[in-house]
């Protein structure tokens, strides 16, 4: 049944099957369609979640380093949505393997000006060999491990650039419950999202990672985001302590 629900699906998607088959999608997703998508599918997902968001991030000057300073390095900023919660004063670093996000990314940064940014790095997740190790405060990383070719490795490369005592933050999309109609919806989904969207898997237990990471202290919890005909309203929440 599944199979035959990806293959209809696919066949309602097959001009971008087609596109892709040609070389045209992926460029055209990563520079236009995906910046925009995400622009927009974020500022549904603030709203959606606003409430947790502050709820996560009111804890995070308790991260600051001995000296007095916040610095805060994020991992997959796309347009910054989450600027707003931090601290004033603090110090940003964005990351981003994809830098076709400026526009948004500027527009959040002058609405968003308590803030300090530093200058912005490509860099993938699982490679940020860019930032020196044990230099950072907190890692926020929101929905982002969905996509990232190596969640084990990003994982390791955030534990290398926190300092001992801090925090990585996240807020993620993750598969649902094996025995609901959600997680069956995700499965038929599966192919053609993650070639719509960039690479963005459904069906990730990022708990599990997390769980398994080196971490001397995880508080995480799973909660439903009301993300009506979508796939992705399973979430998990929380920081860890490095």
């Amino acid at each position: 049944t599944i199979l035959f629900c990806r293959a209809c699906l696919a066949l309602l998607a097959m001009p971008i099957y087609l596109l892709s088959f040609l070389g045209i999608w992926e460029p055209f997703c990563r520079k236009v369609f995906f910046p925009f998508f995400l622009e927009k599918l974020s500022a549904i997902h603030q709203r959606k979640t606003k409430k947790q968001k502050q709820e996560l991030f009111r804890n995070l000057l308790d991260f600051k380093s001995p000296s007095g300073e916040l610095k805060l390095l994020e991992i997959g900023t796309g347009c910054g949505a989450n600027f707003q919660f931090y601290p004033p004063g603090c110090k940003v670093t964005c990351t981003d393997i994809n830098p076709n996000f400026q526009q948004g990314l500027s527009r959040s940064m002058n609405k968003n000006q308590h803030v300090h940014y530093e200058p912005f790095l490509v860099a993938a997740g699982e490679d940020l060999h860019q930032v020196p190790s044990g230099s950072v405060d907190a890692v926020i990383c929101t929905l982002v491990l969905c996509s990232v070719r190596n969640v084990n490795g990003t994982l390791k490369e955030a534990l290398r650039v926190l300092r001992p005592g801090g925090a990585f933050y996240f807020l993620e999309h993750v598969a649902a419950d094996h025995s609901s109609w959600k997680y069956f919806w995700q499965q038929i989904c599966y192919p053609t999202w993650k070639l719509v969207f960039d690479g963005c898997c459904l069906t990730r237990e990022l708990w599990k990672n997390l769980e398994q990471a080196q971490f001397s202290e995880l508080n995480l919890q799973h909660i439903s985001v009301t993300l009506p005909w979508t796939p992705i309203q399973p979430h998990i929440i929380g920081y860890a302590v490095k």
